[in-house]
């Protein structure tokens, strides 16, 4: 089989598997859905993700693990965020450090 049909059949497995989420949200009966355990598991799940999503974005490239600007830039916007300065400032001092240390170099 050719990889063209290969591609073919991933994505039409995965537009499978995506209805049929969807469709087990519908039949899951609602009592199960309103149970606290499901409402703490959902928070922790989503919080595990974004943290897992972060970590690959900032600590990576490609399959090896890296210490550059982002590093920085990261450990930055935790500090202003911690003295609790405005979102956009931390996007804007946080890129400005990244871009920085690449300049001079670093990353």
């Amino acid at each position: 089989m050719s990889d063209y049909a290969l591609m073919w059949i991933a994505i039409a497995a995965a537009g499978l598997l995506a209805w049929a989420t969807k469709f087990a949200g519908h039949v899951v009966p609602e009592t199960w859905l309103e149970n606290p355990r499901v409402h703490r598991i959902a928070a922790y799940v989503s919080v595990a993700l974004l943290s897992a999503l972060f970590a690959v974005q900032s600590f990576t490239s490609g399959t090896t693990l890296v210490i550059d600007a982002r590093i920085a830039a990261v450990g930055v916007a935790a500090l202003l965020l911690w003295r609790k300065a405005p979102f956009i400032v931390v996007v804007f001092v946080a890129a400005g450090v990244a871009a920085g240390l690449r300049a001079l170099g670093w990353g």
